[in-house]
Protein backbone atom coordinates (compact mmCIF):
# COMPACT_ATOMS: atom_id res chain seq x y z
CA UNK A 1 0.00 0.00 0.00
CA UNK A 2 1.43 3.47 -1.14
CA UNK A 3 2.29 5.53 2.24
CA UNK A 4 2.10 9.12 2.26
CA UNK A 5 2.88 11.99 4.84
CA UNK A 6 0.91 14.92 5.52
CA UNK A 7 3.05 17.55 7.24
CA UNK A 8 0.81 18.17 10.61
CA UNK A 9 2.41 21.21 12.28
CA UNK A 10 -0.64 23.53 11.20
CA UNK A 11 -3.00 24.07 8.08
CA UNK A 12 -5.24 21.52 6.15
CA UNK A 13 -3.68 18.09 7.71
CA UNK A 14 -7.17 16.27 8.07
CA UNK A 15 -8.76 17.59 4.28
CA UNK A 16 -5.77 16.11 2.77
CA UNK A 17 -5.84 13.16 5.05
CA UNK A 18 -9.39 12.75 4.11
CA UNK A 19 -8.81 12.81 0.74
CA UNK A 20 -5.70 10.72 0.36
CA UNK A 21 -7.67 7.42 2.03
CA UNK A 22 -10.67 8.24 -0.14
CA UNK A 23 -7.87 6.80 -2.62
CA UNK A 24 -6.77 4.32 -0.55
CA UNK A 25 -3.21 5.31 0.53
CA UNK A 26 -2.34 4.93 3.83
CA UNK A 27 -1.30 8.44 5.57
CA UNK A 28 0.74 9.49 8.53
CA UNK A 29 0.67 12.96 10.34
CA UNK A 30 4.42 13.83 10.19
CA UNK A 31 5.58 16.06 13.37
CA UNK A 32 8.69 14.94 13.80
CA UNK A 33 11.40 13.64 11.70
CA UNK A 34 11.28 9.98 13.04
CA UNK A 35 7.72 10.49 10.96
CA UNK A 36 8.92 10.26 7.50
CA UNK A 37 10.25 6.71 8.30
CA UNK A 38 8.85 4.67 5.52
CA UNK A 39 7.17 6.98 3.14
CA UNK A 40 6.97 7.30 -0.47
CA UNK A 41 5.86 10.87 -0.55
CA UNK A 42 4.39 13.55 1.29
CA UNK A 43 2.23 16.71 1.17
CA UNK A 44 2.73 20.27 2.63
CA UNK A 45 -0.43 21.48 3.18
CA UNK A 46 -1.90 24.81 3.10
CA UNK A 47 -1.87 27.28 6.42
CA UNK A 48 -0.04 30.22 7.00
CA UNK A 49 3.44 30.11 5.27
CA UNK A 50 5.33 32.13 8.38
CA UNK A 51 3.97 29.77 11.08
CA UNK A 52 4.56 26.28 8.93
CA UNK A 53 8.29 27.23 8.33
CA UNK A 54 8.43 28.54 12.02
CA UNK A 55 7.67 25.01 13.29
CA UNK A 56 9.71 23.39 10.79
CA UNK A 57 12.65 24.65 12.49
CA UNK A 58 11.37 24.47 15.85
CA UNK A 59 10.31 20.75 14.92
CA UNK A 60 13.70 19.65 13.33
CA UNK A 61 11.85 19.08 10.48
CA UNK A 62 13.49 21.64 8.61
CA UNK A 63 16.43 20.09 7.82
CA UNK A 64 15.55 16.60 7.69
CA UNK A 65 12.85 17.23 4.70
CA UNK A 66 15.81 19.81 2.98
CA UNK A 67 17.89 16.60 2.96
CA UNK A 68 15.06 14.52 1.83
CA UNK A 69 14.03 17.48 -0.73
CA UNK A 70 17.47 17.25 -2.38
CA UNK A 71 17.76 13.74 -2.86
CA UNK A 72 14.76 14.09 -5.23
CA UNK A 73 11.68 13.05 -2.70
CA UNK A 74 8.25 13.27 -3.91
CA UNK A 75 6.63 16.75 -2.54
CA UNK A 76 2.93 18.31 -2.91
CA UNK A 77 2.92 21.64 -1.79
CA UNK A 78 -0.46 23.27 -1.78
CA UNK A 79 -0.61 27.01 -1.22
CA UNK A 80 0.92 27.72 1.77
CA UNK A 81 3.32 24.46 0.96
CA UNK A 82 3.69 26.05 -2.27
CA UNK A 83 5.32 29.01 -0.90
CA UNK A 84 7.42 27.00 1.50
CA UNK A 85 8.84 25.17 -1.47
CA UNK A 86 9.58 28.20 -3.73
CA UNK A 87 12.98 29.72 -5.00
CA UNK A 88 11.76 33.36 -4.43
CA UNK A 89 8.95 34.55 -2.23
CA UNK A 90 8.67 38.10 -3.36
CA UNK A 91 6.78 39.47 -0.56
CA UNK A 92 7.93 37.23 2.47
CA UNK A 93 8.12 38.64 6.05
CA UNK A 94 11.57 39.66 7.71
CA UNK A 95 13.26 36.38 8.26
CA UNK A 96 10.88 33.92 6.23
CA UNK A 97 12.73 30.86 4.62
CA UNK A 98 12.12 28.80 2.24
CA UNK A 99 13.20 25.12 0.56
CA UNK A 100 14.33 27.12 -2.44
CA UNK A 101 13.80 23.74 -4.19
CA UNK A 102 10.92 24.55 -6.91
CA UNK A 103 12.41 27.11 -9.49
CA UNK A 104 9.43 29.89 -9.33
CA UNK A 105 8.77 32.86 -7.61
CA UNK A 106 5.73 33.65 -5.48
CA UNK A 107 3.73 36.50 -3.92
CA UNK A 108 2.29 35.07 -0.66
CA UNK A 109 -1.80 36.15 -1.06
CA UNK A 110 -1.43 37.10 -4.41
CA UNK A 111 -4.80 36.90 -5.38
CA UNK A 112 -6.18 39.18 -2.32
CA UNK A 113 -7.15 38.61 1.68
CA UNK A 114 -9.35 35.78 2.84
CA UNK A 115 -12.30 38.09 1.61
CA UNK A 116 -11.18 37.65 -2.09
CA UNK A 117 -11.29 34.08 -2.18
CA UNK A 118 -12.82 32.48 -5.29
CA UNK A 119 -13.98 29.11 -7.07
CA UNK A 120 -12.96 29.06 -10.53
CA UNK A 121 -12.79 26.07 -13.34
CA UNK A 122 -8.90 25.59 -14.67
CA UNK A 123 -7.93 22.69 -17.32
CA UNK A 124 -5.66 20.97 -15.84
CA UNK A 125 -3.40 18.71 -18.26
CA UNK A 126 -3.92 14.92 -18.36
CA UNK A 127 -7.12 15.44 -15.74
CA UNK A 128 -9.24 18.18 -17.48
CA UNK A 129 -11.77 20.71 -16.11
CA UNK A 130 -11.38 21.32 -12.39
CA UNK A 131 -13.01 23.51 -9.43
CA UNK A 132 -10.07 25.32 -8.27
CA UNK A 133 -10.81 27.15 -4.66
CA UNK A 134 -8.30 29.97 -3.69
CA UNK A 135 -7.94 31.33 -0.22
CA UNK A 136 -5.50 33.96 0.22
CA UNK A 137 -3.44 32.11 -2.61
CA UNK A 138 -0.11 32.81 -3.54
CA UNK A 139 0.35 33.82 -7.04
CA UNK A 140 3.18 31.99 -9.02
CA UNK A 141 4.92 35.26 -10.74
CA UNK A 142 7.59 33.36 -12.53
CA UNK A 143 8.59 29.96 -13.85
CA UNK A 144 11.88 28.33 -15.02
CA UNK A 145 12.03 26.33 -18.29
CA UNK A 146 12.47 23.27 -15.92
CA UNK A 147 9.44 23.38 -14.83
CA UNK A 148 5.72 22.49 -16.24
CA UNK A 149 2.85 23.96 -16.00
CA UNK A 150 -0.06 21.54 -15.80
CA UNK A 151 -3.09 24.63 -15.10
CA UNK A 152 -3.18 28.18 -15.27
CA UNK A 153 -5.92 30.50 -14.91
CA UNK A 154 -5.88 31.38 -18.42
CA UNK A 155 -5.32 29.72 -22.09
CA UNK A 156 -2.33 31.57 -22.48
CA UNK A 157 -0.25 29.95 -19.70
CA UNK A 158 0.37 33.59 -17.99
CA UNK A 159 -1.00 32.92 -14.68
CA UNK A 160 0.40 29.10 -13.26
CA UNK A 161 -1.60 27.58 -10.59
CA UNK A 162 -0.39 24.48 -10.51
CA UNK A 163 2.77 23.58 -11.57
CA UNK A 164 5.73 20.33 -11.13
CA UNK A 165 9.24 20.08 -11.56
CA UNK A 166 10.25 16.45 -11.13
CA UNK A 167 9.01 15.10 -7.91
CA UNK A 168 8.07 18.41 -6.75
CA UNK A 169 4.52 19.51 -6.97
CA UNK A 170 3.10 23.30 -6.44
CA UNK A 171 -0.79 23.98 -6.67
CA UNK A 172 -1.74 27.49 -5.77
CA UNK A 173 -5.85 26.39 -4.85
CA UNK A 174 -6.79 24.37 -2.54
CA UNK A 175 -7.51 20.92 -4.10
CA UNK A 176 -8.15 19.48 -0.70
CA UNK A 177 -11.64 21.16 -0.04
CA UNK A 178 -13.35 20.01 -2.92
CA UNK A 179 -14.59 16.27 -3.45
CA UNK A 180 -12.96 15.85 -6.73
CA UNK A 181 -9.48 13.82 -5.67
CA UNK A 182 -7.98 13.66 -9.17
CA UNK A 183 -4.94 16.04 -8.24
CA UNK A 184 -3.54 14.10 -5.26
CA UNK A 185 -4.68 10.66 -7.34
CA UNK A 186 -2.28 12.67 -10.09
CA UNK A 187 0.59 12.64 -7.20
CA UNK A 188 0.10 9.53 -5.86
CA UNK A 189 0.31 7.87 -9.56
CA UNK A 190 3.86 9.49 -9.70
CA UNK A 191 5.09 8.17 -6.82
Amino acid sequence: MTRVGVLALQGDVREHRAMLEHLDVETVPVRTPADLQGLQGIVFPGGESTAIAHLLKSSGLAEALGELINDDFPVFGTCAGLILLSSEILDGRAQQWSFGALDVAVRRNGYGRQIASFEVPVSVSGIGEYEAVFIRAPRIERVSKEVSVLASLDKDGEHPVLIRQGNLWGCSFHPELTTDSRIHDAFVQSL
